[in-house]
Order: C-alpha cells, then structure tokens, then sequence
C-alpha cells in the first residue's frame, strides 16, 4: 500500500493545482480579452506567425482548455439536463463569462470528484489503515471536490448581484437628473452606460443594444431584470414598465424610485449595523473574555495558591 501512496498523493495534489489554476485562468481570461481588443485598436494591424501567436498564449489556456472543452462534451451525455440548466442560469446570474460554459462548470465537477477522491484516498491510507477511515476521507474529498466549482460561481453570481444593488440607487439618481434635464430616458440610460462603470452598467449596455436590433423597451427591461435576478432592480423595472403602459411621467417615476431606493439603503444599513454585535457576540466569549480573564484574574489566583496552598511557581 505505501508503494503508490506517494503517487497517489502527487497525482491529487497536481489535480488540486490544476483545477485551481483553471478556476483562476477562467476568471482573468474576460479581461486578458479585453487589453487584447484595446490593444489591437491602438496598434495598427501586423502579419504575425500564427505558430508564434499560439505559443505566446498561457499554458492552462493553450492545453488545458482543450482539455477541459473535450471533457465537458463527454459530461454533457451523463450530466442531467436539469443540472445543465441550473449551472447555465448561475453563469447567466454571474454576467456569462467568456469562454465558460454548462458542459465545461460539468467537466470541473468530475475533475474535483476524482481529485479529490484521490487525494482523499491518499490521505486516508497515510493517516491510517482503517477502512472506515479512507472510505471517508475519499467521500468527503470527492463531495468537496465536487462542489468547489459550483460554489466558486455561486460567490461569483452573490458578488455580482450586490455590486449591482449597491449601483442602483446612484444610477437611479443619475436618471432621474438626466431626465429631468431633458434628455429621454434611452439617453440617459446612455449616460447611466458612459459614466457609470460595473456590471449593472453593462446590462444597461446590453439592454440598449437589444433595444437597437429591434427588441421593444418593455421586453428588453425584462430581460434586464432576468439576467440580474435582484429584487431591488426587479421593482425598479417593474415600475418603469407601467410608466410606460400607462403613460405616466418617467421623470415623477424616477424621482419616486430615487427617494424608495435611498430611503432601502439606509435601512439596510442599519439591518447591517444591527447584526454586528450579534457577530462578534463568539469572539468575545471565545477569545476576548478568555484572555481578560487570564489578565485580570491571572495574579490574584497566583498569589492565592502561593498564599493559602504553599505552591510555589
């Protein structure tokens, strides 16, 4: 057994990194994309070796990716549709990242299951040789390797919809002077797009630009609000399709979004004031008091046992 121990641990240990270093390269591959457009619209156009155009990609993205890309199309005929639809509404949730896919957050999940079942393995048998032990460790390993990707792009989608909460009472704000300016409401969304930069910025981009292909104001708010899945934005949307409807003042509308969003924000902070002392009710039990403890009462008792019991430290 302690012959392919070593092995055993090497092969998980490089899946580990491995999977890290895709997890890392997926998230930074939007924005290498990005300085590559920039640049190319800086830099006038040049002949270039297409052999020393592939080699100067990354590593993880030039070998791995293919990889990954081939594997996902074999998880895609064992991976439930449901589970398909649920990974492809989180990466809709979390701005649909270039490059990334449902067959692809899939083919992570079985690299984390061997992973870690590997590992698991690994760590069982060198800690010890008990049965019960290693099937353990080799399920928790494998469940944990499992759900590392769909948990890495749940954060994602949690970081994105509060980025875009907290966006919306100052976009609101600056719809409603544009408004009022006298600009219509598509160009102040213009503005909103220029001026304010995040992920709600870009949806609002992405709105405007279905707006332009012929996609009416009312469906491509709802598409807005679909991708975003925020509640605040949801009634924020709904409002403005009923201006619409209806015919109501967008610039009254705005004006009265603008005072129930602030008015949200201050109560949600101070919904988030109020759970402090809650949080740090445990690290005052656990580490504060303890150490005042050893502090303040640490001499008294000293001097009582040196006193009344004869020890002597």
């Amino acid at each position: 057994m302690s012959e392919w121990l070593v092995p055993l641990a090497l092969i998980g240990t490089f899946g580990a990194i491995v999977a890290a270093g895709l997890a890392v390269e997926g998230f930074l591959a939007e924005r290498r994309r990005a300085v590559e457009v920039l640049q190319a619209q800086i830099t006038p156009a040049m002949p270039t070796d297409l052999r020393e155009q592939d080699l100067s990609r990354p590593f993880l993205e030039r070998v791995l990716m293919p990889v990954v890309t081939g594997m996902g199309k074999v998880t895609r005929k064992i991976t439930p549709a449901e589970m398909r639809r649920r990974i492809a509404r989180k990466l809709v949730l979390a701005g649909s990242p270039r490059g990334w896919d449902a067959e692809k957050i899939a083919a992570f999940k079985v690299f984390g299951i061997i992973g870690g079942g590997i590992l698991g393995l690994a760590l069982g048998v060198s800690v010890g040789r008990s049965p019960a032990l290693t099937t353990s460790a080799v399920v928790f390993c494998a469940l944990f390797g499992y759900l590392l990707p769909g948990a890495g792009l749940g954060q994602r989608v949690i970081h994105r919809q509060e980025a875009i909460r907290k966006a919306l009472p100052d976009t609101i704000d600056i719809l409603t002077i544009s408004v009022e300016a006298g600009l219509s409401f598509d160009a102040a969304l213009s503005q909103v797009r220029r001026k304010v930069p995040g992920p709600l910025a870009q949806e609002i981009g992405r709105m405007l630009q279905e707006m332009q292909i012929g996609v009416s104001r009312i469906d491509a708010c709802r598409h807005l609000a679909g991708r975003s899945d925020v509640q605040e934005l949801d009634a924020f949307i709904l409002a403005m399709i009923q201006a619409d409807i209806f015919g109501v003042s967008i610039a009254s509308v705005l004006r009265a979004q603008a005072k129930e969003m602030r008015t949200k924000r201050r109560q949600l902070a101070e919904e988030r004031s109020q759970r402090i002392p809650v949080k740090l009710l445990l690290p005052l039990i656990f580490c504060i008091l303890p150490a005042m403890f050893v502090v303040i009462l640490g001499p008294g008792v000293i001097r009582f046992v040196q006193n009344f019991l004869g020890i002597k430290f």
